[in-house]
């Protein structure tokens, strides 16, 4: 299928006919077309046109269910100004993909600040299912994709806040729970799938606590190029966000995904972390591959474990 055609495809269901536009659709119909722009996403990409993936912005609020955006709460919680946690997030905003230039041209640091600490004054004193939420280490760079693909803030910041807020909770709690968690299910998973990558990283006293902090604390925002990111980032469950499009929990594997195109490297290195300290280029296409057939390697009681990770106490 060519990309035009896909544009074609993605766009009439992204956007109504006008016969359907008249009524209201369905549960089931609504259903059906986000399974099938889900299938289109996995199996062909976001299209680009002129070198833009100009459907990106629709399908990321598709998928976050997005359906009403609230103006006079965004400028409300910006204009409330400097929260308690001030310092801590401009410590952090400065340094946010800071070697990408094409990053860095379009989103300034200020944008970056005004939404996390809008974030923190939208769940200032309260609670969402019995978690708090503040700013936390690695915000920053997960609202680094947002600022950079919503056509304007108050889109990036509903995007940004659901994101946090439902696919991720754990993630960003104060003791990084789900985090720390993703990097004991890290290691589980790599002795499965790649029994002799694990033994040798252990024999030199390497666990994912030591090397895969950053790319699952930040679901691996923080490895360049951006654009591969975002392709990362493109493919949804039924359920939640390949990783908008199949579940945060896939990070874990992509990260795994990662090691194993590093692994001749890695095991004929002495010191194995000099290598792990940067990883290489995201080759979103074949980490996303990996991750595929690494999925079916994981035996059904660990997959659960990794699918409840991010949100389940």
């Amino acid at each position: 299928m060519t990309q035009s055609e896909v544009y074609n495809q993605l766009s009439s269901l992204l956007v109504p006919t006008s016969a359907s536009h008249s009524r209201h659709r369905t549960t089931s119909e609504i259903s059906d077309g986000l399974k099938r722009i889900r299938r289109l996403i996995l199996t062909e990409g976001i299209p680009y046109e002129d070198g833009k993936a100009s459907l990106r912005p629709a399908i990321w609020k598709l998928m976050l269910r997005i359906d009403s955006l609230h103006a006079e709460d965004y400028l409300r919680y910006v204009a409330m100004g400097p929260s308690e946690v001030s310092t801590k997030i401009k410590n952090d905003t400065f340094r946010t993909l800071a070697t990408d230039t094409q990053f860095k041209g379009k989103v300034k640091e200020d944008m970056l600040i005004r939404l996390l600490e809008a974030f923190v004054w939208k769940n200032h004193g309260s609670e969402r299912d019995g978690l708090p939420f503040t700013y936390v280490q690695g915000m920053n760079v997960l609202s680094a994709p947002f600022l950079y693909t919503m056509p304007s803030q108050l889109e990036a910041f509903a995007c940004f806040s659901t994101f946090i807020e439902k696919c991720c909770p754990l993630y960003v709690q104060p003791t990084l729970t789900g985090v720390h968690r993703g990097l004991k299910l890290l290691d589980r998973c790599l002795k499965i799938v790649d029994t002799e990558l694990y033994d040798h990283l252990r024999s030199k006293n390497l666990s994912a606590e030591l090397y895969a902090f950053p790319s699952v604390m930040t679901l691996c925002a923080c490895t360049p190029p951006l654009d591969a990111v975002l392709r990362l980032w493109d493919t949804r469950s039924p359920s939640r966000s390949f990783l908008l499009a199949f579940g945060v929990h896939l990070n874990i594997l992509c990260v795994i995904a990662q090691l194993i195109l590093m692994k001749n490297e890695l095991m004929e290195s002495p010191s194995p972390m000099k290598i792990l300290r940067t990883f290489p280029p995201l080759d979103v296409k074949r980490v996303i591959d990996i991750t595929l057939v690494l999925v079916g390697e994981i035996p059904e009681e660990l997959y659960r474990e990794l699918v409840a990770h991010p949100f389940a106490s």
